[in-house]
C-alpha cells in the first residue's frame, strides 16, 4: 500500500469520528502548548537579560580598589594597561556617591561619578543630545557635566538642557550632554547619574588615587587574559591585608561582565530542560490517550481488517495504516498546540512587556515530539491489528 493512500485512509478515519479524535488530540495539544510556552518564555526572559548585559558591555571588566588608603594609582598609571594585547580601553573612574544638585529652585539627589572620555565606550553610554566628557575637560579641569534624563527632568522639567547650569559642591556646572533614557528596569540605566571630569571629582573630594576603573577587553574571548593582566598590575601596587584568622584580602575586586552572560546561558539551558521535562508529562498522557483510542479503533474495525487481509493486504499494509493514523492524530494535535502557543506568547509578551516568540528550534522540537509520541504509542495498536488472522477477524461480531 502506498503511503499517500495510507494517509488518505487515516484522515478519513479521523474525519469519521471528529469529537473522539479531538478529545484524543487534547492531551497532545495541551502537552505541546505547555512545552513550547514554558521554553519560549524562558528563552525570551534570558534573551532580554542577555541583551541588557551586552548593552552594558559583554566584554567589560569592572575593577574596584576598596583598600585604597595607602595606594596611589593615577589615571596615567592605568594607561599602561592599554599596552596589553588583550585590553582595548581603560576608563579610570572615581565614584563619589549620591550628591544633591540644585537648579531653578529644584533639587535632585543624583549618583555622581567622575570619569574620562573612555568611559563612554567602555560602558556603552549613549548620548541623547550634546557630547560626553572630553580629554580637554579633564586636562583643563572644567566644571562641566553629562546628566541622565531623570536628573534633567528633576531639575528643569525637560531633557533639552544642554547649555544650562546647576549647582553642586557649591559650584556651578555647565551641562554639556544628556544621556539617552534607558528606563528604571534597565540594568545599564544611568538616568539618575551625573558624570563630571575625573580631575574635577578627585580635586573636590581631596583624592589623588583612582578607586575604580572599567576595562574593555579586546573581545569576550580575551577577557580572561585581560583579567590576568589587571591582577598583575594591581598586585604590584596594592598591598594585601591579612586578617587575624590568617585569611588574606587582596584589597581589590575584579569582575567580568561576560561571567554573567555565561551564567544566564547556563540557567536558560537548565530551566528549559526542567520545565520541558515537567511539561512533557502532558505529552506522555496524550500518548497514552492515543494508544487507548487506537486500540478501540482496532476493535471496532476488526471485520474491516479481516476483509482487507482476505483480498491481499499484507502485514505491513495494515500496520502502516494504523501507525500513520496515530501519527496523524499526534502531529495535528501538535500543530494546533503550536498555533495556540504562538498566539498566547504574543498576548503574554504584551502583558509583561517582554519580546516573546516561538523560535524555530522550539517549533522543530515540538513537531519531532508530536511525531515520536504518535509513532511510539501507535506501534502496539498497529501491530495488534496487523497480527489479526483473516478468518478470526471476519468471524468477529
Amino acid at each position: 500500500m502506498k503511503l499517500t493512500q495510507a494517509i488518505k485512509m487515516a484522515f478519513a478515519a479521523i474525519a469519521g469520528n471528529k469529537l473522539r479524535t479531538f478529545l484524543t488530540m487534547l492531551g497532545i495539544i495541551i502537552g505541546v502548548l505547555s512545552v513550547t510556552l514554558l521554553i519560549s518564555i524562558v528563552q525570551g526572559a534570558t534573551g532580554a537579560m542577555t541583551e541588557e548585559i551586552e548593552n552594558i558591555g559583554g566584554n567589560k571588566i569592572i575593577v574596584s580598589i576598596y583598600r585604597s588608603s595607602d595606594v596611589y594609582i593615577s589615571a596615567n598609571d592605568l594607561k599602561s594597561l592599554e599596552n596589553e594585547e588583550s585590553i582595548a580601553l581603560v576608563a579610570p573612574e572615581y565614584t563619589i556617591g549620591q550628591k544633591k544638585a540644585t537648579a531653578q529652585g529644584n533639587a535632585f539627589d543624583a549618583d555622581v561619578i567622575s570619569v574620562t572620555n573612555n568611559s563612554m565606550k567602555v560602558s556603552n553610554l549613549e548620548i541623547l543630545s550634546g557630547r560626553f566628557i572630553s580629554e580637554n575637560d579633564n586636562t583643563s579641569r572644567l566644571y562641566v557635566a553629562v546628566i541622565g534624563s531623570k536628573v534633567a527632568e528633576g531639575l528643569f522639567g525637560h531633557s533639552n538642557v544642554v547649555g544650562y547650569s546647576f549647582d553642586m559642591y557649591g559650584r556651578s556646572f555647565e551641562i554639556i550632554g544628556v544621556l539617552l533614557e534607558k528606563g528604571e528596569f534597565s540594568m545599564d540605566s544611568k538616568d539618575n547619574t551625573i558624570y563630571i571630569p575625573l580631575s574635577v571629582g578627585m580635586r573636590l573630594n581631596g583624592q589623588n588615587s583612582v578607586n575604580e576603573f572599567g576595562v574593555k577587553s579586546d573581545s569576550m574571548h580575551s577577557a580572561e587574559e585581560a583579567m590576568a593582566a589587571i591582577n598583575r598590575f594591581l598586585s604590584a601596587r596594592v598591598k594585601p591585608f591579612t586578617y587575624p584568622d590568617g585569611e588574606t584580602d587582596a584589597g581589590f575586586f575584579i569582575f567580568n561582565m561576560g561571567d554573567i552572560l555565561s551564567a544566564f546561558n547556563q540557567i536558560e539551558s537548565i530551566m528549559s530542560m526542567v520545565l520541558g521535562g515537567i511539561a512533557s508529562i502532558s505529552l506522555l498522557v496524550g500518548g497514552i490517550g492515543i494508544m487507548n483510542i487506537m486500540l478501540v479503533s482496532v476493535t471496532e474495525r476488526t471485520r474491516e481488517i479481516g476483509i482487507r487481509k482476505a483480498i491481499g493486504a499484507q502485514h505491513t499494509d495494515i500496520m502502516v495504516q494504523f501507525l500513520v493514523e496515530a501519527m496523524s492524530i499526534s502531529l495535528t494535535g501538535g500543530l494546533i498546540g503550536m498555533l495556540l502557543a504562538s498566539l498566547l506568547l504574543g498576548i503574554i509578551g504584551d502583558i509583561i512587556q517582554l519580546k516573546l516568540s516561538l523560535s524555530l528550534s522550539v517549533a522543530a522540537l515540538a513537531i519531532i515530539f508530536s511525531i515520536t509520541i504518535g509513532m511510539v504509542f501507535g506501534i502496539y495498536p498497529a501491530n495488534k491489528a496487523a497480527k489479526l488472522r483473516p478468518i478470526d477477524a471476519l468471524r468477529y461480531e
